[in-house]
């Protein structure tokens, strides 16, 4: 069919040209909105400037077409074969694009807002500064394409191939990168705010500056990735691989990474404030100096050697363990759940209710805690309950106070200042448990015979390293003895209630290996 046949036609109001060969026309400017072209062969045609929004152009084969802005709102191109096709500037929102080939295409400022590309291959195309906006992306191939620049707030790439992708500088906010493939893609500093990476293959991708914040990177590979200065504050990297992956500068500010793997990973000069370390895996990891100042503006910096680096990437979660002489029941279930919520209400709210172990004889309350810092406050705290605990809780107090007085000017500054955070916690929490004691309701619970059992309090440091407490009564004349011994049994020692010294070393030490 010849170009004047073909307009000729459409202006007399036939629609319908399904299957038409019309090679190398020049159909620049024309409207022919609505049309039908499916099936078409319209390769190396000029539609530079012409309006085809609405139309049919399903399988209809347009390579190496000139397509430079023209308006395909709304079109159907399910199948369409564009290949090397130039659609520089084109209007291309709320097409239809399903397994359309555009292979080395040219989309240079495209609009492609709301198309739907699901299965298209896009393998070397160039979409720098194109608008994909809520475009769905699912299972296309983007291997090698360019799209430097440019938009894709909120759509979804789900399962698809960007192996070697550029999206350097590009807007991914919202994006849904799930199980996709991103194998040596750039995505320097791109805007990746809570996008959806689950399962995400980043092996050698560049994240350099990358903005990563309330992205989910839950069981993502980037091993070997760059993300040196990349912000990942409030990311979740759980399960994540960052085996050699470069952490350098990398803003990791309340990170959730259980399970992450960074084997011989660099976290040098790395943001860590309110980051777990616990169930990582960080062996022969390199770095110098972390800083955990509460905005990472540098004003609280760890520095590090190769030897202390292992041991502070290397942690378990600190934990207090009450172990009581008696087996609960689910009356005393119920009324220790009570306490203890009471308790959490009232200050102590990020302490998480304990896991239970109940055999015949013993009862094992278990509170894990966040930071080493918390253990000695939350042992205070969560004996409440028991009858034992006021002398436990008197004897406890007046050793960190004595502490903070005889050892002002021996001790470090670091292990002093810890000392006085815990006093001031512990004073704190000691006015609430005097109001607590004074509740009807209180004294009725503290009377069940689980309260009156006796404890022993074990304290055990994200090292591993623990602290035994527990009261040993004379039988002679029911006076009564404080134990604290350390893991190493030729370092337990029974001193009474009057005798310090040694109780006061072995709290200096254990609170001494505590990390940061």
């Amino acid at each position: 069919m010849e170009r004047e046949e073909l307009l000729k036609k459409y202006a007399e109001g036939e629609r319908n040209f399904t299957g038409i060969i019309l090679c190398e026309a020049n159909l620049s400017k024309v409207n022919l909105s609505q049309i039908n072209f499916s099936q078409a062969v319209l390769n190396l045609t000029n539609f530079s400037g012409a309006n085809l929004s609405e139309t049919n152009l399903s399988g209809a084969k347009l390579n190496v077409a000139r397509l430079t802005g023209i308006n395909l709102t709304g079109a159907k191109l399910n199948g369409a074969t564009l290949n090397v096709t130039n659609l520089i500037q084109a209007n291309l929102n709320n097409a239809e694009l399903i397994e359309a080939k555009l292979i080395r295409a040219e989309l240079i400022r495209a609009n492609l807002s709301n198309a739907n590309l699901k299965g298209a291959n896009l393998t070397e195309a160039d979409l720098r500064e194109v608008n994909l906006r809520q475009a769905n992306l699912q299972l296309v191939d983007l291997n090698s394409a360019r799209l430097r620049g440019s938009s894709l707030v909120n759509a979804n790439l789900k399962r698809a191939n960007l192996n070697r992708v550029d999206l350097s500088k590009a807007d991914l906010k919202g994006v849904n990168f799930s199980n996709s493939e991103l194998k040596q893609a750039k995505l320097a500093f791109s805007d990746l705010s809570k996008a959806n990476l689950t399962g995400a293959n980043l092996r050698w991708a560049d994240l350099t500056g990358a903005n990563l914040s309330g992205a989910n990177l839950d069981s993502a590979t980037l091993s070997g990735a760059n993300l040196y200065g990349a912000n990942l504050e409030n990311a979740n990297l759980s399960n994540a691989v960052l085996v050699h992956a470069d952490l350098t500068k990398t803003n990791l500010i309340h990170v959730s990474w259980e399970g992450a793997d960074l084997t011989a990973a660099t976290l040098t000069a790395s943001k860590l404030y309110g980051v777990s370390r616990f169930t990582i895996t960080a062996q022969n990891i390199t770095c110098d100096w972390v800083d955990m100042s509460v905005n990472g503006d540098g004003s609280e910096i760890i520095n590090l050697t190769q030897e202390n680096s292992q041991k502070f990437f290397n942690t378990t979660q600190p934990i207090v363990k009450v172990i009581v002489n008696m087996s609960l029941n689910p009356d005393t279930h119920l009324a220790l759940a009570a306490i203890y919520r009471q308790l959490y209400q009232l200050n102590y709210q990020f302490i998480l209710p304990p896991n239970i172990e109940v055999n015949s004889k013993k009862t094992i309350l278990s509170f894990r805690v966040e930071k080493d810092q918390d253990l000695l406050t939350t042992a205070y705290a969560m004996i409440y309950p028991f009858k034992e605990s006021t002398l436990i809780q008197n004897h406890f107090l007046e050793l960190i106070e004595k502490i903070n007085q005889d050892y002002s000017r021996t001790l470090d500054v670091r292990t002093l200042n810890i000392f006085a955070k815990i006093r001031i916690s512990i004073t704190k929490i000691k006015r609430i448990i005097s109001d607590f004691r004074t509740i009807d309701s209180q004294k009725k619970l503290l009377n069940l015979k689980f309260f009156t059992s006796p404890i022993q309090i074990i304290t055990i440091n994200s090292l591993g390293q623990e602290v035994k407490i527990k009261n040993i009564i004379k039988s002679q004349n029911h006076h009564s003895n404080l134990v604290i011994e350390t893991e190493a049994k030729n370092n337990s020692l029974f001193s009474d209630l009057g005798e310090h010294n040694q109780h006061q070393n072995i709290l200096i030490n254990f609170v001494k290996n505590f990390t940061e």
